[in-house]
């Protein structure tokens, strides 16, 4: 795609500001900010996430000040007529044609120019850092003044980043919600908590806010509780789609009474008593490391948790290609959006994968990503992974509190084991119903309870099979004994060391006969 039609498809943020009564505190902080420190020769940079609202900000700026505010709209009318390799020329000539007439020239959105110039494929790299340059050399010898607006500091030209003052415009909070909610519905917000709105998530932005207050207006229903059924139904959406993950529960977690106990009191409860979260300030842990061996509940603990928390619970997969640059884009965004729904669990399952390949940037990024949720605005997303053995999750991760909690999941006792088989023949005819489960349970010791499950099942396979074939059928307790007895033979042959010369030997395809 050419670069002028990448701007032209490019989303357009210069449009009139919403009209408020007030700012949100957190637009007049910054508003305040911004006006104080003008002064001749003064280059401002004022970086926000987008919909908190630096538009805003810039436009009430422009009134109080008379200055020239400047947006996509006005450099792609300009760009449309010319080479699409003329971006840094043309962004030039618009600013320095409204310095000629104003001595306060805002720009918004400067990062959607810088994104495209910064792009490999670009054939000018380098040469808009050059013009801003110039841009700044000249405006601070005539006593001009700059203030640009971006996503994020690191997203500013290099010769803007080290000249301007830094503006951070935060994210909203309660009075923000009430503010800009104020405005879309009147007085019927009134009837909202903006509070409680708030604790329940905590990062909605100016447009998150509006398309709620649309929903709830058009219903007739301006209440807290239709802000949050909105919220869940259109905006708090998970990754996963709970209709394919197998619905289980607490209960269907045997002999992990320890593990459970400490995931409701330092994971669930956060969550759900918004009441009490609020009053003792709870956050849920910052970091889960759940190990144990393979079978032994693991990923059920993913699942019960990923139908408890719905849209507030976020999977990353490790058996995915962790190596495929997609791979960190999909986490980064993961990440994002669970941070938006705090609090959220990123729940990174059967992360010894990552850990082990050879992508150790990929583990650094990881990181980096979970040191990024020590922000206030952050501290309720709860990232937990799940692990075979805690000596292969790097030592960077464990320390510095990284990793707050530490639950492990172990074989099932006997006591678990006959609770695990009973809630599997309970539903079955006879004989199995009346089948002597602490005699198969003490039969299976050592067994995970992936193993029991499987054990069911061949059981039942093959007294069908004796049915099948007219034969008589043997005590029940025979046929678990059989298929406990073909699970441990498999595991045998799992751990029995291979000759090299039988793997060199491995060819693709049927071998002939």
């Amino acid at each position: 795609m050419r670069l002028a039609e990448e701007l032209l498809l490019a989303p357009c943020r210069d449009e009139p500001a919403v009209s408020v009564t007030r700012l949100a505190p957190n637009q007049q902080i910054a508003c305040d900010a911004i006006t104080v420190s003008l002064r001749p020769g003064a280059i401002l940079l004022l970086a926000g996430n987008p919909g908190m609202g630096k538009t805003t900000v810039l436009h009430r700026v422009r009134d109080l000040t008379g200055g020239t505010l400047l947006g996509m709209r006005d450099f792609i009318d300009r760009l449309a007529n010319r080479r699409p390799s003329a971006i840094e020329q043309v962004f030039l000539e618009i600013v320095e044609d409204a310095l000629i007439l104003n001595d306060l020239v805002l720009v918004d959105d400067l990062h959607l120019i810088t994104e495209i110039t910064r792009r490999d494929s670009y054939p000018l790299g380098g040469l808009l850092d050059a013009a801003f340059q110039a841009l700044a050399t000249d405006a601070v010898a005539a006593g001009k003044q700059l203030v640009f607006a971006v996503s994020a500091f690191e997203a500013a030209p290099d010769p803007i980043f080290r000249r301007a003052e830094h503006i951070q415009l935060t994210e909203l909070g309660p009075e923000g919600y009430e503010a800009i909610c104020e405005a879309e519905l009147g007085r019927a917000a009134e009837r909202v908590s903006f509070e409680e709105l708030h604790r329940f998530a905590p990062a909605l932005d100016g447009h998150d806010l509006r398309n709620a207050c649309a929903s709830v207006r058009k219903s007739r229903k301006v209440t807290t509780g239709e802000f949050r059924a909105y919220l869940e139904s259109r905006h708090l959406v998970s990754n996963v789609d709970l209709a394919e993950v197998e619905p289980v529960d607490w209960s269907d977690l045997k002999g992990m009474d320890d593990v459970i106990e400490a995931l409701e009191a330092k994971i669930a409860l956060p969550f759900e008593n918004t009441a009490l979260a609020a009053d003792l300030k709870l956050k849920p842990k910052r970091g889960v490391l759940l190990s144990g061996p393979p079978g032994t509940g693991k990923t059920t603990i993913g699942r019960a948790l990923a139908h408890r928390l719905k849209g507030k619970f976020f999977l990353i997969d490790g058996s995915a290609n962790a190596d495929h640059w997609q791979f960190h884009l999909q986490v980064q965004r993961i990440f994002q959006q669970a941070k938006k729904n705090a609090p959220a669990v990123i729940f990174i399952d059967d992360a010894d994968v990552i850990f082990q390949s050879q992508n150790h940037g990929f583990c650094r990024y990881l990181l980096t990503l979970m040191d990024g949720i020590e922000s206030t605005s952050a501290s309720r997303v709860c990232v937990m992974i799940t692990a075979m053995e805690p000596a292969s999750v790097p030592q960077a991760m464990l320390r510095s509190g990284r990793i707050e909690l530490w639950l492990e999941t172990r074989l099932p006792e006997q006591g678990a084991r006959i609770e695990i088989l009973r809630d599997r023949l309970q539903e079955l005819p006879e004989p199995f119903a009346s089948a002597d489960l602490k005699e198969i349970a003490a039969a299976a010791r050592h067994l995970t309870g992936a193993d029991l499950k499987g054990v069911v099942e061949d059981a039942k396979l093959l007294l069908a099979h004796d049915k099948a074939r007219g034969r008589e059928p043997k005590a029940v307790e025979t046929y678990f004994f059989a298929a406990i007895e073909s699970v441990r033979a498999n595991e045998r042959r799992y751990r029995r060391p291979r000759p090299a010369k039988a793997i060199e030997a491995v060819q693709v395809g049927f071998a002939p006969e």
